[in-house]
């Protein structure tokens, strides 16, 4: 499995922020982990405030990043809708519920990594979008 560059991660990134922020999701965070770990370079985060719209938020980030190139690799959690992962390699996208965010606070676990702004991923995914 080849990684892709940090500028590409970053775009889909901000790719995967756009359509969480379309389908309104809530409390969207980033975390660079690139430093801290091989798994991905970007974990965005965020909730839905239901299993049906967790599972719209889910559809729109991988029709979104699928249109752009990037395949799913993997998705856990659909059909129970309280925490979905969808793993796109180097991106990987989490949308929980409220109590599941806050029961396996991704954020503490990741502190290690680098909060990064949303807007700036996305803004990155804009200037890049017609190249």
């Amino acid at each position: 499995m080849e990684k892709m560059t940090r500028e590409k991660a970053a775009h889909f990134a901000g790719l995967a922020i756009e359509a969480l922020e379309d389908h309104k999701a809530e409390d969207i965070r980033v975390i660079d982990i690139s430093g801290v770990s091989v798994l991905a370079d970007y974990f965005v985060i965020a909730n839905g405030t239901n299993p049906s719209q967790i599972q719209a938020l889910a559809d729109a980030v991988d029709e979104k990043l699928g249109r752009a190139g990037l395949p799913l690799k993997q998705m856990e959690g659909y059909d129970t809708a309280n925490w979905i992962l969808l793993d796109f390699g180097d991106v990987i996208v989490h949308i929980f519920d409220s109590k599941n965010r806050l029961l396996y606070d991704l954020e503490r676990i990741w502190r290690d990594g680098k909060q990064i702004n949303p807007e700036e991923l996305k803004e990155e995914a804009e200037k890049t979008d017609g190249k």
